[in-house]
């Protein structure tokens, strides 16, 4: 089906503020041509359509789905017991062709584990992975993983950087996409022994690899991927976040202590506008789930309507670019770069 015609499932009843939220926001982007499939609660879900004029004439279909995947839910027994929960039937969508991609504001292990489940890995994944788009100052950067997989081995940070690669360069448009592995140093003789044989397969790869960066490298804009275990990925992304509210909230006291302060405010506040929007997570449209078979969005459980719109927009993008089959390629190819640096079984 071609992605540019077919729609995107939408899991209706994921989020802290679904359906309502992700109904509007699903209406919103069909009202700009993106065609949507709502999964969920059919009855809650036509309540809520009721509230925008017109959307039977978008291109909005429903499909039913009984159960639903709460937060507290063991995301693998969810998959298992729940077998018509919104998100396993939104996956259930793009694997017959029903949909070409689908996004989700809900339980994101289990969206990870419905991804596994019913698309299955790509051949030669080992372990497929949550890919965030940094807000940074230049370019979209990508951070993989940012939290499926805690533990990993080196097999699974290359894989990452190659995946990464395919998905900023076919998807976003980078010729020639900038690689490195998050550390806590730029020299070869930081990191540990998980990075370190990471490192250096990767620079066998014939990627534009660019050796270790450091946390105060990920919002800069200097490298287009950037990999990690989704442990060290998650802490990065949180600090990042509670960091932006911070600065958010001294900002707003500080220019409120004096009349002085509130004129520049309102003398700056188109400026203030425009970085607001550029780190504004709901405008980046969601974490792709890199390494499955099909397209997957996970975006942030608090979504609002423009969140889960931009997100239905980045799962079209990503399922017209047709990577899938790039990426399963790259992915294939990190066991042998790894072996390239071990010693010959003879003086092992």
């Amino acid at each position: 089906m071609d992605p540019r015609l077919a729609p995107v499932a939408v899991d209706a009843m994921g989020g802290d503020f679904a359906p309502e939220a992700v109904v509007h926001g699903g209406y919103n982007a069909a009202r700009k041509g993106l065609p949507v499939l709502l999964i969920g609660d059919e009855a809650r879900v036509r309540a809520e359509l009721a509230r925008h004029a017109g959307w039977e004439s978008l291109p909005i279909t429903l499909r039913h789905a009984s159960e639903v995947v709460e937060m507290a839910d063991h995301p693998g027994q969810a998959m298992r017991r729940k077998k018509d929960n919104s998100i396993r039937v939104c996956f259930e969508a793009v694997k017959r062709g029903d949909a070409c991609a689908m996004v989700s504001a809900g339980n994101s292990g289990a969206v990870m584990a419905g991804g596994i489940f019913v698309l299955g890995r790509l051949p030669a994944v080992e372990r497929p992975a949550i890919c965030s788009v940094l807000p940074a100052v230049k370019g979209r950067p990508l951070l993989l993983d940012m939290g499926a997989n805690v533990d990993c081995k080196p097999v699974h940070l290359v894989q990452f950087a190659l995946m990464g690669e395919v998905y900023a360069r076919r998807v976003f448009g980078v010729a020639r996409p900038k690689v490195a592995i998050l550390s806590n140093g730029e020299e070869e003789s930081k990191g540990t022994d998980l990075t370190r044989a990471a490192a250096a397969a990767l620079r066998r790869s014939g990627l534009d690899f660019r050796g270790y960066c450091e946390g105060r490298d990920l919002l800069a804009g200097e490298f287009d991927v950037m990999v990690t275990d989704g442990f060290t990925g998650n802490v990065a992304l949180k600090t990042m976040e509670g960091t932006a509210r911070a600065v958010t909230d001294l900002l707003k006291q500080s220019l409120m202590e004096s009349w002085r302060t509130k004129l520049g405010a309102l003398i700056a506040r188109p400026a203030f506008a425009r970085v607001k929007k550029h780190v504004d997570w709901r405008e980046i449209g969601g974490a792709p789930l890199v390494g499955v078979d099909g397209v997957g969005i996970i975006t942030h459980g608090r979504s609002d309507a423009l969140a889960v719109e931009n997100a239905v927009r980045r799962a079209h993008d990503a399922a017209a670019a047709h990577c899938t089959g790039e990426i399963a390629a790259a992915a294939a190819r990190a066991e042998a770069l790894l072996a390239e640096g071990e010693p010959p079984a003879c003086v092992r």
